[in-house]
């Protein structure tokens, strides 16, 4: 007390005071930043800890990549694999390599703060941590530890609430496929995942695929064998005898080599053509869309249970309504209102665009020919769940649903369907003076696109390139006939802008639409216009808003650049640089996976890569006959090849497959010849 009464009466109680106040301020900081230092375990139950969340990742794993864009993270994602390429904002991205063989120097380009590595990238997870780099071990092997992960990349970028409504909504779907399955009673039929080339190969039965199986109401085989691919001999297979089969687009060959031969051909799946081909990224991952495939897969395993209205967890009938960002009202005086519609048909959200008009008009729509009395021109997204029951159903039962779930009748509306994303549209104005046109496109082009006059029509698959047309003009019939026309031929400019392959003939050719293509143009009100062609003012902004249109509905849909990867490119042709290596029979001292490894890495180089991209340009301009003469691109060819060996060489034919165009086989010749060359040297 004495002591407190001295200091109280003397100048000391203020150094006192600033003292306590600035040990108080320190201890809070430390609280404050202990609170916010985030800790978490890897897939190896490495524990990471982080005082702020990571702005430079480098992903090896397409996976985590996926869920890192889709909770928010994508700008704090630097460098990926060219598995990625697809991805939003891949263009602000450095390509490190592919998910088998990355490249460790191409990662620490990127300078990054975390690396998520697989557990079999051992060498470059060794060389990281040496390095003192921060690496996270991401593996999968079933549902719960996929969501676990979504959690957890959540928590370390900073976006945990974007993840938690991730696994929610992957969680919520799942529950709606186990109640759907419920109310239909369904017996589980036998259902197989088809992997292998050279031999049938399936997943294992404690794999996360096997689980999915389940999850969509099938029996998954159990040869009591465990691992990612598992052997399936002739007896299991008939023994198992699956109903249903499916596997990602590279199953094909396997099915190609053996459902035409004894034994493998004699079960239910095959005698009944229930064999289907889904996107890898699908198939292949425990990720973002897992809960969209297990249901998809239900959809098909169980097509008549999904279509039957009686098994519907949802009534059917619109979920919510929101207008459009641009309000088309304030633009087209004859336009009520513009929106997009969520409904439920067949059990599942559906988005429907639609722009209500204030007055009927006719409209010419590629879908239903020529219209009158319309008072609701839309364009309708089904989701994957949807499309086997709707085929079922038909095509004008299928359109009767959905304007019953939506509101609207059939004698008023005219609709285009898609299996685009609503929530990928792009809407695009362009004007001159007091003329003005907006277009609102959808557009998916990986699944069926075709070169008309070169490719035969068997293909009727959701990809569609959907365009709606408005003008502040009158169009008489004449001018919205030739509207179709400049519209359609500004469509396919620009997906020879994009390079956008025919998914029949890719490697020599390119495509012109994707098969089902549709527009629909409204006649308009206004001064009135008899001419939308190519020489015309009405024509050229229709062609330029079509353009940017489809450009940027194809970016958000499909993820495509222009100067997307090389590898990315080869791969739209139905070139895969591993397989090549592996058919290369590599005998220069080193395993055919680690010629791959070279051949890919070479590929990050950007004048290799840019040697590759000009031998993709001529060999289209020699497959049309415009360049006869290869004499000159074959000295390119050799001087690359001795670039790459660093010493002079004979180029060899490596590439042994007669579907590559010649000047892509003479380019990856090189390429291949240069790196075994190289490696050869370098085991000397």
């Amino acid at each position: 007390m004495p002591l407190l009464r001295y200091l109280l009466r003397s100048r000391y109680i203020y150094i006192f005071c600033i003292v306590a106040v600035l040990f108080t301020g320190l201890c809070l900081e430390n609280d404050t930043a202990s609170a916010a230092r985030i800790q978490v375990q890897d897939s190896f139950g490495t524990t990471l800890v982080f005082d702020q969340p990571p702005q430079r990742i480098v992903s090896l794993v397409p996976t985590a990549s996926e869920i890192l864009v889709t909770i928010g993270a994508g700008g704090q994602l630097k460098g990926a694999t060219y598995h990625d390429v697809t991805l939003s904002g891949s263009d602000q991205r450095e390509v490190v390599g592919g998910f088998f063989n990355p490249s460790y120097a191409h990662v620490k380009k990127v300078h990054p703060d975390l690396l998520i590595a697989a557990s079999f990238h051992s060498r470059i997870i060794e060389a990281a941590k040496k390095s003192g780099l921060k690496v996270f071990v991401y593996d999968t092997n079933s549902l719960d530890q996929a969501w676990a992960q979504m959690k957890t990349l959540g928590r370390i970028t900073g976006h945990e609430v974007q993840a938690l409504g991730l696994v929610k909504k992957n969680m919520d779907n799942l529950a709606h496929v186990k109640s759907k399955k419920g109310k239909a009673k369904v017996k589980p039929k036998r259902v197989m995942r088809l992997m292998g080339r050279d031999s049938i190969m399936t997943p294992g039965a404690d794999t996360f695929q096997a689980e999915m199986i389940r999850a969509a109401g099938g029996q998954a085989p159990d040869f009591g064998k465990t691992g990612e691919i598992v052997p399936v001999s002739l007896k299991e297979w008939t023994d198992f005898n699956p109903q249903v089969i499916y596997g990602c687009g590279d199953d094909k060959r396997a099915a190609e080599k053996f459902f035409s031969t004894p034994g493998w051909k004699d079960v239910d799946a095959v005698r009944n053509h229930q064999i289907y081909y889904l996107p890898c990224d699908l198939t292949c991952r425990a990720s973002v869309h897992t809960s969209d495939f297990v249901a998809y897969l239900s959809s098909l395993i169980y097509p008549q249970e999904f279509a039957d209205e009686k098994n519907d967890v949802h009534p059917s009938g619109i979920i919510d309504e929101s207008f459009l960002e641009q309000d088309l009202s304030k633009k087209f005086s004859y336009v009520k209102k513009a929106s997009i519609i969520n409904a439920y048909v067949f059990d599942y959200p559906n988005k429907t665009l639609a722009v209500d008009l204030k007055t009927p008009m006719t409209v010419l729509s590629t879908l239903e020919g020529w219209r009158d009395n319309i008072t609701t021109v839309g364009n309708h997204y089904t989701p994957p769940p949807t499309w086997m029951p709707g085929h079922l159903a038909g095509i004008d039962a299928l359109r009767t649903r959905i304007l019953d779930a939506i509101g609207k009748t059939n004698e008023t509306t005219a609709l285009l369907m898609t299996g685009a994303d609503m929530g990928n549209l792009s809407i695009r104005t362009e004007r001159f003076k007091e003329m003005k046109v907006t277009t609102l496109v959808t557009a998916g082009v990986m699944s069926n696109a075709v070169r008309m006059g070169t490719d035969q029509g068997m293909f009727y698959e959701p990809g569609t390139i959907n365009i709606l047309i408005l003008t502040n003009m009158h169009l008489t019939h004449r001018a919205m006939s030739r509207a179709i026309i400049s519209a359609t031929e500004a469509k396919t400019a620009l997906l020879e802008a994009l390079d956008i392959r025919s998914s029949v003939s890719g490697a020599r050719h390119a495509a012109t639409g994707t098969g089902t293509d549709n527009i629909l143009v409204v006649a308009g009100q206004g001064a009135t216009i008899d001419n939308a062609g190519g020489h015309s003012k009405m024509g050229e902004l229709i062609a330029k808003a079509v353009y940017a249109g489809v450009k940027e509905a194809v970016k958000k849909q499909n993820g495509i650049l222009a100067d997307r990867h090389i590898i990315q490119r080869l791969k739209e042709r139905n070139i895969s640089i591993y397989e090549l290596t592996t058919k290369a029979q590599c005998n220069c001292g080193q395993k055919k996976s680690e010629f791959n490894a070279m051949v890919e890495h070479l590929l990050l180089n950007k004048e290799i890569s840019g040697f590759m991209e000009s031998a993709l340009a001529l060999s289209d301009a020699h497959e049309r006959g415009q360049v006869k003469n290869l004499d000159a691109f074959d000295l390119w060819c050799g001087k690359m090849a001795e670039k790459i060996a660093g010493r002079p060489i004979d180029i060899m034919d490596l590439t042994r497959d007669d579907h590559v165009p010649i000047v892509i086989k003479k380019a990856l010749n090189a390429v291949m010849t240069g790196a075994k060359a190289r490696i050869g040297e370098e085991n000397e």
